[in-house]
């Protein structure tokens, strides 16, 4: 079961559907709580992030922020990117503990972004979940991003 709620710039439908889509492939047991809000990043410097709502312990209410001036192939590819660590909080592989993050329970804390192994999955998966979502082949998208680079 999933309790869904989205605010700000970008339509409801697009956000829901794609949401929905993904808790229904990958996380379908689990009853889940994500609110997704739109709203400027550009002072943050990001595209998006996801926080724990509540109880740390066995996290099931997320709130999604992404920013609300992306084309609708990047708000995607961000919104993927976010729904995959909350895969990885429900499935207990990213846990947040006293001011120490864990991944596959080493702590992570001191490792920098870039080279976090939560953040490197979820870079891969925004691509792949992308792709499936679209029902594209994961080959022509990575060609076709080269190839507009």
């Amino acid at each position: 079961m999933l309790y869904f709620e989205s605010t700000g710039y970008r339509t409801r439908a697009v956000c829901k559907d794609a949401v929905v889509w993904f808790v229904d492939n990958y996380l379908p047991r689990y009853k889940l709580d994500i609110e997704v809000h739109h709203r400027g990043l550009k002072r943050e410097g990001v595209q998006g992030w996801c926080n724990i709502e509540g109880d740390t312990y066995r996290p099931r209410s997320f709130f999604i922020e992404i920013h609300n001036r992306l084309n609708l192939e990047d708000y995607l590819l961000t919104l993927f990117h976010e729904l995959t660590h909350v895969k990885q909080y429900v499935k207990g592989e990213l846990k947040d503990r006293r001011s120490h993050k864990y991944w596959k329970n080493e702590d992570i804390s001191n490792i920098e972004y870039d080279n976090d192994p939560s953040e490197v999955e979820a870079r891969d998966m925004e691509e792949i979940l992308y792709c499936q979502y679209m029902n594209i082949p994961v080959r022509n998208f990575f060609s076709n991003r080269l190839t507009d680079s």
